[in-house]
């Protein structure tokens, strides 16, 4: 749930969805005020004809039958019942009081009291929470005085709240919930899924510099940044290309006028100066050898295809055992690869090589992990320091020290074990052993057919 919210996608949809239950909350809740204040309008206008018809009624009998009459109107909402206190004049009209004044004529007084009935202020029971907890309609008593004199009291009281529907307002909006939270989620998959889209085709392009380019379609906003993401792949390849066929050129004509000079060389007389510049010669050879490796590791046309992570493993450690190289290899991944073969083997053979070159032994371990292998490559060197991990990735960087010219390199094996790495999608750390030693640690992601 964390993830999901956390995640542009839930972003959106929790934001369309409280929008959208804002909006719904602030109608309902205007549409509740409105009925509420036409009920009020109503209720009002009914106390007013029941007000007049009891005092009518009770104007029109005779005195001795007025008792009867009244204990049967000293009952509902709008009551009429006797009094002995006088008739109320110090108190100006109401709203209510001046309005039935007006109905009843010149011949009947009315005086409001002070007396505010106790069911005024109680608060109302109601099957839905935007209705107004007290009642705000014509709540008060008045004095009325009769053609003959006599005194009655009238009562305005609240109406009877409704009755309980059994039914939970709560349970009742529920089916409106889910209706928005589904219309908001079909909005917010619409919305993101471009750019999901994009996402995976940028991902895409870290893997495989050649992958298809983006398919155009949407909206004209989505279409508009596909071509421009599809136009940056065509410039990135074509940058890859030209900088790669560079680098190849340049060192395949190297090897040309170095092999004349390495045959010169065996004419040299003086034999120290003579090994002095075959030395140079052959460090000169083994720099270009490793430049068109590293043009080649920029090289993204070799077809991908599923590998079987365990027996490239052992064919890479049994040929560097077969080349006098101390490796030992354990455990199995059972699990199947996507990658480009040779590539695929130069960055394993890198690793293994620069292992025993500097730390004399290559112990490979391989284990399985959730949806992809661990690689570890641990060699008996004295390790590196930690501020200069991220260096040695850097291309023709070496340390001064154990790992130094006296063992030889250019300095490209990591770099073209990572630049592999990354376009199969895998991941290249260093670390060093508790026990002494470089591990290198290489994790790859398992292959799922179909996927």
């Amino acid at each position: 749930m964390k993830v999901f919210f956390g995640s542009m996608t839930g972003r959106v949809f929790l934001i369309l969805l409280l929008g959208i239950v804002a909006s719904a909350a602030l109608t309902q809740w205007l549409a509740v005020g409105e009925r509420t204040r036409a009920l009020e309008r109503y209720r009002d206008f009914h106390a007013l004809e029941r007000a007049e018809q009891l005092i009518t009624t009770a104007d029109v009998l005779p005195e001795a039958s007025r008792p009867t009459y009244l204990r049967m109107a000293n009952r509902g909402t709008v009551r009429l019942e006797a009094t002995d206190m006088p008739l109320a004049t110090a108190l100006p009209p109401t709203e209510f009081s001046s309005t039935l004044q007006q109905r009843l004529g010149a011949g009947y007084k009315l005086g409001p009291l002070a007396e505010h009935p106790a069911a005024c202020d109680l608060p109302r029971k109601s099957n839905n929470i935007f209705a107004p907890s007290q009642w705000r309609g014509t709540c008060e008593t008045m004095n009325v005085q009769l053609h003959d004199g006599q005194v009655l009291k009238l009562s305005v009281l609240p109406p009877r709240a409704p009755p309980p529907s059994g039914h939970s307002e709560l349970m009742a909006m529920l089916p409106f919930l889910f209706s928005i939270a589904a219309l908001a989620y079909l909005v917010t998959r619409m919305t993101v899924r471009p750019l999901k889209q994009l996402a995976q085709a940028a991902k895409d392009l870290g893997n495989d510099i050649n992958h298809a380019p983006v398919a155009l379609s949407g909206a004209a906003e989505i279409r508009q940044a596909s071509a421009a993401f599809n136009a940056m792949q065509a410039r990135i390849r074509q940058h890859i290309m030209q900088r790669t066929q560079m680098l190849a050129a340049i060192t395949h004509d190297l090897q040309t006028p170095l092999t004349r000079l390495r045959l010169r060389l065996e004419k040299v007389g003086d034999q120290e100066l003579q090994q002095r510049l075959i030395d140079d010669l052959s460090a000169m050879q083994q720099m270009v050898k490793e430049g068109l490796d590293l043009a080649r590791s920029m090289d993204t046309t070799e077809t991908m295809q599923a590998l079987d992570l365990d027996s490239l493993l052992d064919s890479v450690c049994s040929d560097a055992t077969d080349g006098g190289q101390q490796v030992e290899l354990r455990g199995r991944a059972a699990m199947a690869l996507m990658g480009r073969p040779l590539a695929i083997r130069r960055c394993l053979v890198n690793l293994i090589d620069n292992a025993v070159k500097y730390g004399h032994y290559a112990n490979v371990t391989v284990e399985r992990m959730v949806g992809a292998a661990r690689i570890r490559i641990r060699d008996g060197g004295p390790g590196i320091d930690q501020d200069q991990m991220a260096r040695v990735f850097e291309p023709f960087y070496r340390i001064e020290t154990s790992r130094s010219r006296e063992s030889g390199g250019t300095g490209l094996g990591l770099t073209i074990a990572r630049n592999i790495a990354e376009q199969h999608g895998a991941n290249v750390m260093l670390s060093n052993h508790a026990d002494g030693g470089l591990e290198v640690t290489l994790i790859v992601p398992e292959y799922y057919a179909g996927a």
